[in-house]
């Protein structure tokens, strides 16, 4: 795994704060329609708690920024990725 520097996350946009691991919730309405209880229909996220399981900044080794860089497991069937504007510590 390779080290990232602190500037490197800053430059990508990704929250310093914001670690695997922690517990998140969704703060903003956010629709989304791959909910495996709700498949097809649009679901809201708001006020849904789960755990950071990975934020992406990079692929094959090269830095990336990406739009959605942080990845939420909400439950057993279910990850979502969102931005870390859409998300609050707990």
């Amino acid at each position: 795994m390779a080290v990232e520097t602190l500037k490197e996350k800053q430059k990508l946009g990704v929250n310093v704060d914001m670690k695997i691991g922690d517990r998140v919730r969704v703060k903003d309405s956010v629709v989304v329609y791959h909910h495996p209880e709700h498949r097809g229909k649009a679901f809201d996220l708001k006020g849904t708690e789960g755990d950071v399981t990975g934020i992406v900044t990079q692929w094959q080794g090269r830095p990336v920024s990406a739009n959605f860089p942080i990845q939420v497991q909400f439950s057993k069937k279910f990850k979502a990725h969102l931005r870390e504007n859409e998300l609050e510590l707990i």
